[in-house]
């Protein structure tokens, strides 16, 4: 565990009390995703709209001190995925006891998410301009992490290389998997839904999909 990461754990026990660990770590991810696909939206159309209301929402219930203690976090959590790209939130989660909270979820350890992603990779033809990628189940995004920690390792630029659609049932893991894909410029489109009953295809509802900055275009 990195120092970044026990400094999250810390402040989310601080702010413990009034609400549970999962509540907690629930709302700094839902507030942080937002804030994130809205600051790379140009049109500020209906979702962008529903959007801002769902953040307010939640902002509603902290109090100012409190709300910058999410921000603190924020700033710790950029500080451990530029230490080591790894799935930080995931492993937060796991740690802070907020997997308690939702009775058989639980996150591939990272370590054999990276095991993976080189046997994987290590079968497929690299040569290609793009690496496109399906994950039907992100959880934290753990597993695409993993492919572009592999990648970067082989010298390949991941975030040219990769355009992945993620896809998961629970809120919570589309966030988790959202936030730390946008911060590691990773060319995604994260997608709330049932991947056997309601697999991502064009005209998907909008209010269901996040797009990272890299794969609207913000960062080149």
């Amino acid at each position: 565990m990195t120092e970044a990461e026990k400094h999250i754990l810390k402040q989310m026990e601080r702010m413990s009390g009034k609400y549970n660990a999962y509540t907690i770590f629930n709302d700094w991810i839902v507030m942080l995703g937002l804030a994130i696909a809205n600051s790379c939206t140009i049109v500020h159309d209906k979702e962008f709209s529903q959007r801002e209301e769902w953040y307010m929402s939640i902002k509603s219930k902290y109090s100012e001190e409190e709300f910058e203690t999410f921000a603190d976090m924020t700033a710790y959590l950029v500080e451990a995925l530029e230490e080591e790209m790894t799935d930080v939130l995931g492993g937060v989660f796991m740690l802070s006891g907020a997997g308690s909270d939702r009775m058989g979820q639980f996150f591939t350890p990272f370590h054999l998410s990276e095991l993976n992603a080189k046997i994987a990779l290590d079968k497929m033809d690299l040569t290609e301009e793009k690496l496109r990628i399906n994950e039907p189940s992100s959880g934290g995004g753990g597993m695409i992490i993993a492919v572009a920690k592999v990648l970067r390792d082989m010298g390949i630029n991941y975030q040219k290389k990769m355009e992945v659609v993620a896809q998961d049932l629970d809120w919570n893991g589309v966030f988790m998997s959202y936030i730390q894909f946008s911060l590691l410029g990773i060319d995604a489109i994260v997608v709330q839904g049932d991947t056997l009953c309601e697999p991502y295809v064009k005209g998907y509802p909008e209010g269901r999909i996040l797009r990272t900055p890299r794969n609207r275009g913000c960062l080149i």
